[in-house]
């Protein structure tokens, strides 16, 4: 399956995106992260030559809410453990992270060197290898938690989610390209689980921002540049799946400390071997398949910190 991801689109790329995979449409759109602005996409649609058809999944989540109860419900309840578990995640999270920043710091300023900078060096390594299994712990928890509640709800068999995913399953059918506007990650990768889009999507995908986020086998949430001050990088859940192996940072300039080698490097080391791709205004990375390679030229996070483009296999 062929994905294009592209940077943020303030100054749209994704008509250029479209052309250059020689396709017509029609176009199924996502913009139900946008939630209940889902239906202004005028101007998307025109970009889209207004042969796009919104399939509306945040409009029939909250049809799913009034019309199956009993589902909305277990849903709420859903949330509820879903909260618990990221407060005690990120409770734990805080307390590694600051280990790992303070070992980082007395291996930074060592003025002694040779093996006494080594033997920091391997506290710093087994920091960041604690927090990569508390990460690990949490996305599992997670998926089993949710694992759980689709077992028991059973949405497959419930006639107004099956309804919607019948129709769902109808217009990605007939489009030449599904196309993924970003806004809020959560709504995103919940709509598309809840309405089965992996499973029936066979066209090309283009997404960009939060849309690509979704897209992921793990979406990690960021902001260094929060009105509270720097926040911790923490695993949200599972998205597709449809894209393996990277996360994606969108807004990576405005959103991270790109500047500050050392918190950067723990961000590369914690979540590698995937890549932590850089995704901003006028990037465009077309992968042939899921497990296809990033392009020549993608820029990432090195674990040296810094940002680097990929080079020629």
């Amino acid at each position: 399956m062929r994905v294009i991801l592209l940077g943020p689109q303030r100054r749209p790329t994704v008509d250029f995106a479209v052309r250059s995979l020689g396709l017509a449409g029609p176009f199924a759109t996502v913009t139900a992260g946008w939630q209940e602005r889902e239906p202004d996409d005028g101007e998307l649609r025109q970009l889209l030559g207004g042969q796009a058809v919104n399939v509306e999944l945040y409009r029939r989540w909250l049809d799913v809410q009034e019309r199956d109860p009993e589902y909305a419900a277990a849903e709420r309840a859903l949330q509820g453990v879903l909260a618990e578990l990221a407060d005690l995640y990120l409770l734990r999270l805080d307390y590694a992270l600051q280990a790992v920043y303070a070992l980082q710091h007395r291996a930074d300023s060592d003025q002694l060197g040779g093996t006494f900078t080594e033997r920091v060096a391997t506290p710093v390594a087994e920091a960041v290898a604690a927090v990569r299994s508390l990460d690990e712990a949490h996305l599992m928890h997670v998926n089993e938690v949710r694992g759980e509640f689709f077992d028991r709800l059973r949405p497959h068999d419930r006639p107004v989610i099956a309804e919607h995913r019948a129709a769902v399953a109808e217009l990605l059918g007939s489009a030449a390209a599904l196309v993924v506007a970003g806004g809020h990650v959560g709504v995103l990768a919940e709509v598309l689980h809840l309405f089965n889009v992996a499973t029936v999507l066979r066209s090309p995908v283009i997404a960009w921002s939060a849309g690509a986020m979704a897209l992921t086998d793990r979406i990690v949430l960021f902001h260094d540049r929060s009105p509270h001050g720097p926040g911790h990088p923490e695993v949200y859940g599972s998205g597709l799946g449809i894209t393996r192996d990277v996360v994606l940072l969108p807004h990576a300039r405005a959103r991270l400390l790109l500047d500050d080698t050392a918190r950067m490097a723990v961000f590369a080391r914690r979540f590698g071997p995937a890549r932590c791709v850089l995704l901003e205004a006028g990037t465009r990375l077309e992968l042939s398949d899921a497990g296809a390679g990033l392009p020549p030229g993608t820029r990432v996070l090195a674990e040296d910190g810094h940002v680097a483009s990929l080079e020629a296999a």
